[in-house]
């Protein structure tokens, strides 16, 4: 090409290389010309690259029966990789409930039974919808609370968003209508009228502390005056579940009985129901006693619709109880060899 040959009409450089690399065709050489011969120690060859070659030769003079071993090795490989030991299929036990403990949505007060407010039958409603993309084709679910306005309103709402959550993603799950159960109530309070939950004492003590107060003759029954401690905490910005967990009183039902009936609810529906999903809106007080029991500290209160979720295995004798991120393996108590603290007689 002359100088005088315009930039633009010379003719681009032949780029097409039909050949391997360099490094590549010397790689092919060595593997074609046999092992490689004992190198000296002046050899100007990396070290890194002298011990790759010398590994890969000692591979290949391996005997193909030893290859047997491989995908055992890489299998353990794999294992080890992972931050924890994960045992082997046969290894894992069955699952045979799943328990979801939730707590009631937004109230509109504890004073009297007002039911949620809207906020929290929205809460109930989407955590209705949120359960619904976990179940799978085939599965059951069965909703159970406590017998009070907010449990209740919540199991309502939570099931019409399982049902319209099921529906929109073409589910084939059977779920089954609230029902209140006993075993499930809130911690109750001995009144003289008798057991009540606490938010009803409340009633019977604010119409009661009134009247002491207005007259002023005569002390407060001891009730009066547990009921007065307690709400009175919960009005001054406290926590008065922890007040209910940690200070004894001798008229609030105390927090292990509430774990033994929540035990005996949940195996109870558990029996009627095996292999079921089981979804029990309650009261964060019981709640919080029960994972106090079974993580051995206070993880804190519930918020409105959160849980506290329970695998049962297959054998009736342990579970697992999980709650804010902290999983504990637990053995279910025995009901049936629980002391019965009502039967005891004082001692002649």
């Amino acid at each position: 090409m002359s100088d005088d040959t315009p930039i633009d009409d010379a003719p681009f450089p032949e780029t097409e290389r039909p050949d391997a690399p360099l490094y590549l065709a010397r790689y092919h050489e060595r593997r074609a010309s046999g092992p490689a011969p004992a190198r000296d120690v002046d050899d100007d060859t990396p070290l890194y690259l002298r011990s790759f070659r010398e590994r890969r030769q000692r591979t290949s003079d391996r005997p193909v029966w030893e290859d047997r071993d491989l995908p055992f090795a890489q299998a353990l490989s794999e294992s080890n990789r992972t931050k924890e030991i994960s045992p082997p299929p046969q290894a894992r036990r069955t699952v045979v409930n799943d328990v979801y403990l939730v707590r009631h949505g937004e109230t509109q007060g504890y004073s009297s039974e007002s039911g949620l407010t809207p906020l929290g039958t929205w809460q109930a409603h989407t955590k209705g919808r949120d359960l619904a993309k976990r179940l799978r084709d085939g599965e059951t679910v069965v909703v159970a609370c406590a017998a009070t306005n907010r449990a209740g309103e919540t199991a309502e709402n939570l099931h019409r968003g399982l049902t319209e959550g099921l529906a929109m993603f073409d589910k084939d799950v059977k779920a089954y209508e609230p029902r209140a159960m006993e075993e499930f109530r809130n911690f109750q309070v001995a009144t003289p009228s008798g057991l009540r939950d606490v938010t009803s004492a409340f009633r019977e003590y604010y119409s009661l502390l009134e009247e002491y107060e207005r007259v002023a003759l005569g002390d407060r029954p001891m009730w009066l005056v547990e009921v007065d401690r307690f709400w009175r905490t919960q009005q001054g910005g406290g926590d008065p579940i922890q007040h209910w967990l940690t200070i004894p009183m001798l008229h609030f039902e105390p927090p292990a009985l509430c774990v033994r009936r929540f035990w005996k609810g949940i195996t109870d529906l558990a029996a009627d129901h095996p292999g079921a999903r089981l979804v029990i809106t309650t009261h964060s007080g019981p709640i919080r006693a029960f994972a106090i029991w079974a993580l051995g500290y206070d993880p804190g209160e519930p918020y409105n619709t959160e849980h506290v979720r329970v695998k049962l295995f297959e054998g009736g004798t342990e579970a697992l109880v999980g709650y804010r991120n902290r999983v504990q393996e637990v053995h279910i108590p025995p009901l049936d060899e629980l002391p019965d603290w009502g039967l005891y007689e004082e001692a002649p």
